[in-house]
């Protein structure tokens, strides 16, 4: 009963070390929840690991997780066909008491296995399946890796590309205030006609107005950028 008792504990022992072990699939994690971006230098990269905390990818990140306790499940669940008795009476709370023979009238415990007949192939079954959800569940989240690393930087790009259109804008926008300032002196001295004059005016004005769309533009990529990271873009390049 001993050697018996032994053995079904190596038996434990073995499945919980085994269960221990972190399965390894095929598709690498490239997602680190713990990064600290403040060390990356790189803009791109600290804007990708930003937009990492969306929640679409902790979904991907937790649902790998659950692909990794159904494994660990399935491969301990041979233990399911152990079972453990044990014998209560007065002969067990009183040793003393029983009579000679007692020990193989009433045992103390009992040990058994009962192995249903597609045990064997059960359960190898289901240990394939939950390593195969677990390569589905890294194929998920290294695609939602690659949809927000591409979404954010091109955001990014967006956001670069706005921010230059409106610097130009502001430069034109200033040059034709200087026009439209000269012509105003001009027609207050008698040098140029109204109709000069009117032509600098609505010149400027045009312009104003085209300034006024870059700055939307450019405002809007500012907002989808942000909305991406979570934080201010402002905050991000001032810390490069």
């Amino acid at each position: 009963m001993n050697k018996i008792f032994a053995g079904i504990c190596l038996l434990m022992l073995t499945a919980a070390a085994s269960e221990a072990q972190q399965p390894t699939g095929r598709n690498v994690s490239t997602y680190h929840a713990n990064l600290d971006t403040s060390q990356i230098t790189d803009i791109r990269e600290r804007l990708v690991q930003l937009a990492l905390q969306n929640p679409n990818f902790e979904i991907a990140d937790r649902n790998v997780n659950i692909a990794t306790y159904q494994l660990r499940k399935a491969k301990g669940s041979w233990l399911g066909a152990l079972s453990a008795s044990g014998n209560v009476n007065e002969y067990t709370i009183n040793p003393s008491s029983a009579p000679s023979n007692q020990a193989t009238l009433y045992p103390k415990y009992n040990f058994s296995l009962n192995l249903p007949l597609d045990f064997f192939t059960s359960r190898g079954n289901e240990v394939k399946i939950a390593r195969e959800n677990i390569y589905i569940a890294n194929a998920q989240k290294n695609d939602q890796y690659r949809t927000i690393r591409k979404s954010v930087l091109s955001k990014y790009e967006d956001y670069l590309l706005h921010k230059e259109k409106l610097e130009l804008i502001t430069r034109m926008t200033q040059s034709e205030y200087t026009e439209y300032k000269l012509a105003e002196k001009d027609f207050s001295d008698g040098l140029v006609t109204p109709e000069v004059f009117k032509k600098a005016e609505n010149a400027y004005y045009e312009q104003l107005m085209r300034k006024a769309d870059f700055q939307r533009n450019f405002s809007i990529a500012k907002l989808e950028l942000e909305q991406m990271i979570g934080v201010s873009i402002d905050d991000i390049l001032g810390k490069k």
